[in-house]
């Protein structure tokens, strides 16, 4: 296939791009690499599957990229991902969030494209959820312009189906963590206790440390999106995360434990927009496309830790 990853210097993008050339597709990645960076996509570029564009995906030069690439999918995943910085900024993250996201769309159905994949997210769209876990069918209440964006590009999404045929799946995911990880947004707290830890840093936990969220390792998600490369997402929007919760206090005790450092953070007050609790039900997606989480919290932690030690060599 011919596959357009937006988004695709990022943390997620880069794993993506790099399992799409993996399995023998050819991909171009577009990137702004405000946040992303060419670094992560060192791998993907040895390929001659792979190519790379430094593109705002808010230009109106989009449709004229999209295509001349003429894709088979688009996976949208370029994003402001940071919760916080949507609370102080809300007019930029929605010209990206959501401007940005209208851009792929109409490019897509201006081309041809027959499917787009969106990246959304379950660990926002929800806001606090009546109860956990949170399924697909539960009414959305963001409590920030993040999650409110990601919600509105998810109903896009399903507008450009019903009016133009473009096929579309939006994927909730849930705290994405592992190597290449940025620490910022809700799952960035894995870099940063793991930076922190390896290094005999201090470590912060905002709130009194019984927030939890539904951490999902980035293998596991990057094995998401390959599943709806040949449609069967088309039309759902589905949750991907581990069905688990973990709160910070106990994450915080498992990364220092990995790390073989001292579990005593220091506490400050919880910050503006962001959730109590959210943990995700995932069995839709088992149904739809076959797909589980397999890598445990555990094992991620271990994984990510490796990385970031090795960038200290």
């Amino acid at each position: 296939m011919r596959v357009i990853v937006t988004g695709a210097a990022g943390f997620i993008g880069s794993h993506l791009a790099d399992r799409l050339v993996a399995d023998g597709h050819r991909v171009t990645g577009l990137d702004d690499l405000s946040t992303g960076k060419l670094e992560n996509l060192s791998g993907a570029r040895k390929s001659k599957l792979f190519g790379f564009h430094r593109f705002d995906v808010t230009s109106s030069d989009l449709p004229v990229l999209v295509a001349r690439d003429e894709p088979d999918v688009v996976l949208h995943l370029a994003a402001q991902m940071d919760v916080r910085k949507s609370v102080a900024d809300p007019l930029h993250d929605t010209r990206t969030n959501v401007l940005g996201t209208v851009n792929v769309l109409e490019a897509c159905a201006r081309a041809g494209v027959p499917r787009v994949v969106f990246a959304s997210s379950g660990g926002t769209v929800y806001g606090t959820p009546p109860k956990l876990p949170a399924s697909e069918r539960m009414t959305l209440h963001p409590t920030s312009p993040y999650g409110s964006a990601k919600a509105a590009g998810e109903t896009y999404v399903a507008a450009y189906q019903r009016l133009h045929g473009l096929a579309g799946c939006s994927l909730r995911l849930g705290n994405v963590y592992g190597p290449r990880q940025d620490p910022h947004g809700e799952a960035g707290v894995v870099g940063i206790f793991a930076g922190a830890l390896a290094k005999g840093q201090p470590t912060k936990v905002f709130g009194d440390g019984t927030s939890s969220r539904d951490y999902v390792y980035v293998d596991d998600v990057v094995d998401a999106f390959v599943r709806c490369l040949g449609g069967k997402g088309d039309g759902r929007r589905l949750n991907i995360g581990s069905g688990t919760g973990t709160t910070v206090r106990q994450l915080h005790t498992l990364v220092a434990r990995a790390v073989g450092a001292p579990d005593a953070p220091e506490f400050a007050p919880s910050r503006a927009g962001e959730l109590q609790a959210i943990t995700l039900d995932v069995g839709q997606a088992r149904r739809a496309l076959g797909w589980e989480p397999v890598v445990g919290l555990e094992q991620g932690l271990a994984q990510t830790i490796e990385w970031v030690r090795s960038r200290k060599r």
